[in-house]
């Protein structure tokens, strides 16, 4: 039972971490306080962003497989699936919103120009969508964890 508690702490812990990173990411994308330095600091943060997402997926993988309830009756529920689907939608977004901050940090280092307001207010959007999928994602855990919809 050790091992089912500390499964789940960690995968807990990487939704905290992807939660805390995704909100600083929104919190710097903002025209009012986009600067040289916040353009590297989105870089960076961005990149948290994307290992703390792989890390949810990693420590998924690991209750599937070293947890209770095992492999075969993870794997045959549609609810994980929509929320391993989620999760990668929401990946996929983060990936696209870390194309735009290097291209913007490429443009800053050659002739010292910021992003316009409206690539700023669109790449925060992306990340905002992020955001919130996590919500669906985390409501589909918990029904998972209860039992809810599952066969």
């Amino acid at each position: 039972m050790i091992l089912e508690s500390l499964l789940a702490y960690a995968h807990i812990m990487a939704f905290l971490m992807l939660a805390t990173f995704m909100t600083s990411e929104t919190a710097l994308c903002r025209v009012e306080w986009t600067n040289a330095a916040v353009l590297r600091r989105l870089v960076r943060v961005n990149v948290l962003s994307l290992v703390s997402g792989l890390l949810v997926l990693l420590t998924g993988l690991a209750r599937s497989i070293w947890g209770v309830k095992g492999v075969g009756w993870y794997w045959s529920q549609p609810l994980l699936h929509t929320k391993i689907s989620l999760l990668v939608v929401m990946l996929v977004l983060l990936w696209l919103a870390a194309r735009r901050y290097r291209g913007w940090l490429r443009t800053l280092e050659a002739d010292g120009s910021l992003p316009p307001a409206e690539a700023l207010r669109r790449t925060r959007l992306l990340v905002m969508w992020a955001a919130h999928l996590m919500g669906v994602v985390v409501l589909l855990a918990v029904f998972l964890a209860r039992g809810v919809g599952t066969r």
